[in-house]
């Protein structure tokens, strides 16, 4: 049986940070989600809307009627 090998500082660093560099490369590669509502999350997240629909989008906001009072606020009125 051969002794271990005894590794240097700097050694022992480069294979941390191949390590890490190796791991990183594997979850940025796969990522696992429990469920499709998560899946969704993450992809509008990573993904940019294009200027012309973002345009699009806030002008078509802008012509939303604006919402109805609540029925409570209706039938109790303004108090204060």
């Amino acid at each position: 049986m051969n002794p271990p090998k005894k590794l240097t500082s700097r050694q022992q660093s480069e294979q941390q940070q191949e390590s890490h560099t190796e791991q990183k490369a594997k979850a940025d590669s796969a990522l696992e989600f429990t469920n499709v509502e998560e899946m969704i999350r993450h992809d509008a997240l990573h993904t940019p809307v294009p200027p012309q629909i973002e345009h699009r989008l806030a002008k078509s906001l802008e012509a939303e009627p604006a919402p109805e009072q609540s029925w409570w606020k209706r039938l109790f009125g303004k108090r204060g």
